[in-house]
């Protein structure tokens, strides 16, 4: 891929992101954001309201900003194990492509 059709890619790539990021705000601006946790809980209360659960939580966070803390931390380590898996992939397939084509080597 030449570098123009890759530069052209990563600008199509950061409009789509900024795009996927801001259309749910436009589309939903009345819209009461909640968890998915409080919406579950919501449903099973309806369904059946003596459910107890079988499990408790082994931690609970102090607060909504520790557990968005939490999120984020959590967000961030996994995206960081895919890059690594994606870069371990990536350099494998250009040193077995090196060893066979040693004039293709970048």
């Amino acid at each position: 891929m030449s570098r123009k059709n890759q530069r052209w890619n990563n600008w199509v790539l950061v409009v789509a992101v900024v795009v996927l990021a801001i259309a749910p705000l436009l589309l939903a601006r009345k819209a009461e954001f909640s968890g998915a946790d409080a919406e579950a809980e919501a449903a099973i209360q309806e369904v059946s309201p003596s459910y107890q659960p079988w499990f408790n939580p082994v931690f609970e966070p102090t607060s909504g900003e520790i557990e968005s803390l939490f999120f984020a931390v959590q967000a961030a380590l996994g995206a960081g194990v895919i890059g690594y898996v994606f870069g371990l992939y990536r350099s494998r397939h250009e040193r077995q492509a090196s060893q066979h084509h040693p004039e293709v080597s970048q």
